[in-house]
């Protein structure tokens, strides 16, 4: 029994042998035409040209394979092209009216495909020109240059639009994305000139507080450095760290070096109604120790507020070992000191409310501005201690009086004059300050 020889049949149905060649029908509307000739037999040609049609349609079925599990599909379109003309032109045996057929198909799918793909592409970058174009207002360079980044590496990776919608896309975006590096680009310049003007005004405050530290005019001068110190908060910058450090260095020491040069001087004043020979712990010493110690007191407003605290404490101290006095004289001094001490204790809480509003964000305060606004509160704490001031006096003029209430009654009458103290202390510091600002 013969075993049917299908490859040689097959090459029948679209060859045959004439005149010592081999000739494929007509097929894809063209005429038959030579593709080769017989070498050994007319079978073994028409089988040679029927395999060579069977290596050509793997070789289109690998494609078709590649293709459905490809991401990026739009990258076959020329390929699949490419084979179509092919099958026109390739020299074998076989139904390629059926292979150019399964080409179209696939081209027809794949055209789909790329369409949707790419309204998909273009929505995608759409979205990222509206993204880029956000960061037109943006000022947070750190955070928004690595955006632009990520932006930018998406652009790259979404595929193609319509090739009618892709110029207008990517001038947009480019043009975003280098609008946001321009305002970077500037901004950098004018840190970079900030910075300088910064470093220069720290120099010059330096160079002021170093040309002032050996003055002897200790009045006029604590008041200029007290000035210098504002100006310092007010200039605000932000330089690295060595160098901002290497400035206040510097100024510190200076301002240290004057007002130590003070403290000695305080600490060496005599009054002038010092009389040599006053017997040491008799009544006069003691008077005249105090009326020193109350003057030394009152030049102690002239101190930043941390070292005139730590002077006022050890005044105090001085104060309790001074010796008892009796008279009007000692009444007044007594006043005297403990208001000068108040003034001091006033102005460091002052000044620490100050602080605390400055680093909360309040922007940087003129001296005048500085003035003004120590002002305003103290005349809030005026309105508190006046609060306090007169539910103590409720209290007082309610307490029956029977002697079991003294000790509380002295009590209640201690913190009201205390309280009288500090209105007294506070009105006395918004004085200094509307004199400062001459208003």
């Amino acid at each position: 029994m013969d075993i049917p020889d299908h490859p040689l049949t097959e090459a029948r149905r679209y060859g045959y042998v004439q005149d010592g060649g081999v000739w494929l029908r007509p097929v894809l509307g063209q005429p038959a035409r030579r593709i080769g000739q017989v070498k050994d037999t007319d079978d073994d040609a028409l089988r040679y040209f029927g395999q060579r049609y069977e290596a050509f349609r793997a070789k289109i079925d690998e494609l078709l394979e590649r293709l459905q599990a490809a991401d990026n599909q739009g990258s076959y379109l020329m390929k699949l092209l490419h084979l179509q003309e092919q099958t026109k032109q390739h020299d074998g045996l076989g139904d390629y009216e059926g292979l150019h057929r399964r080409l179209r198909e696939a081209e027809e799918q794949l055209n789909v495909s790329v369409a949707r793909n790419r309204e998909k592409n273009l929505a995608t970058k759409v979205s990222l020109i509206e993204q880029a174009e956000a960061l037109r207002e943006s000022v947070e360079w750190l955070s928004a240059s690595e955006t632009v980044k990520e932006l930018r590496q998406a652009w790259l990776k979404t595929g193609p639009v319509d090739k009618a919608l892709a110029p207008p896309l990517e001038e947009r975006f480019h043009g975003a994305v280098q609008e946001f590096f321009d305002r970077r680009k500037a901004f950098q310049t004018d840190r970079k000139a900030l910075a300088r003007r910064t470093v220069e005004r720290y120099r010059e405050l330096v160079n002021q507080a170093e040309s002032l530290k050996n003055s002897d005019q200790f009045e006029a001068v604590s008041r200029q450095l007290k000035q210098l110190q504002t100006a310092w908060r007010d200039v605000n910058g932000n330089l690295p760290k060595k160098q901002a450090a290497e400035l206040w260095t510097r100024f510190r020491a200076a301002n240290n070096h004057f007002f130590e040069r003070l403290k000695t001087h305080i600490e060496t004043q005599r009054p002038a109604e010092v009389r040599p020979g006053a017997v040491p712990g008799s009544p006069e010493e003691s008077l005249l120790r105090k009326r020193e110690l109350a003057r030394r007191a009152e030049a102690l407003i002239a101190l930043p507020p941390n070292q005139g605290v730590t002077q006022a404490k050890a005044l105090q101290a001085e104060w309790k070992q001074s010796g008892a006095v009796r008279g009007p004289e000692s009444d007044q001094l007594w006043q005297r000191f403990m208001l000068a001490c108040d003034k001091v204790f006033e102005m460091s809480a002052l000044d620490y409310y100050l602080r605390k509003r400055q680093a909360e964000g309040s922007p940087p305060l003129s001296p005048d501005e500085r003035a003004q606004t120590a002002t305003v509160a103290l005349r809030k704490f005026i309105e508190s201690d006046r609060q306090e001031l007169a539910a103590l006096r409720d209290n007082l003029s309610k307490l029956n009086n029977s002697a079991a209430n003294d000790q509380f009654r002295q009590l209640l009458q201690g913190k009201i004059r205390t309280f009288e103290r500090k209105i007294q202390t506070k009105t006395e510091l918004i004085t200094l300050f509307q004199l400062s600002t001459g208003s």
